[in-house]
């Protein structure tokens, strides 16, 4: 079976979520700071009068902190109950990849719990995300009281 990934760039490495899981890619904007939400969350965005919660996926894949570039783009996603976004510093296209080309997480190393498995793009490593393990049931249960 095909699967098709949006690959994104941040800090340099190529990180990858599956395209049926992304709303819609936009331009960076303002993020309005959430004032008592989850670490994860950096703030919120207004997407056509929806309240969209941002995430701070740098933090989970322990890359440096860093403002939002007007440069940036932002991923919407939806999981399984919620929707959020992340910027990223790129989106680098849209790749298919066959269930034989994914390199499932737990052959590399077990406990890489926010993480599919890895493809390949010519001699690059491209990480593939995991949205709905990416946050903690709690985390998901706050977002989703954010988004309605």
């Amino acid at each position: 079976m095909k699967n098709q990934l949006l690959v994104f760039a941040l800090d340099g490495n190529q990180y990858a979520v599956r395209l049926h899981e992304v709303e819609r890619v936009v331009p960076a904007v303002e993020i309005t700071p959430l004032p008592e939400g989850p670490e994860i969350v950096v703030g919120v965005i207004n997407v056509q009068g929806r309240v969209i919660p941002v995430l701070n996926i740098r933090r989970r894949f322990r890359l440096p902190e860093r403002e939002i570039d007007l440069n940036d783009n932002i991923v919407i996603v939806k999981g399984t109950k919620w929707t959020a976004a992340f910027a990223v510093d790129s989106v680098k296209g849209v790749i298919e990849r066959g269930d034989d080309e994914i390199i499932p997480s737990d052959n590399i190393l077990p406990g890489m719990e926010h993480m599919q498995g890895i493809v390949m793009i010519a001699d690059e490593l491209v990480f593939l995300h995991d949205i709905d393990k990416a946050l903690s049931f709690e985390e998901k249960e706050r977002i989703a009281t954010i988004t309605g």
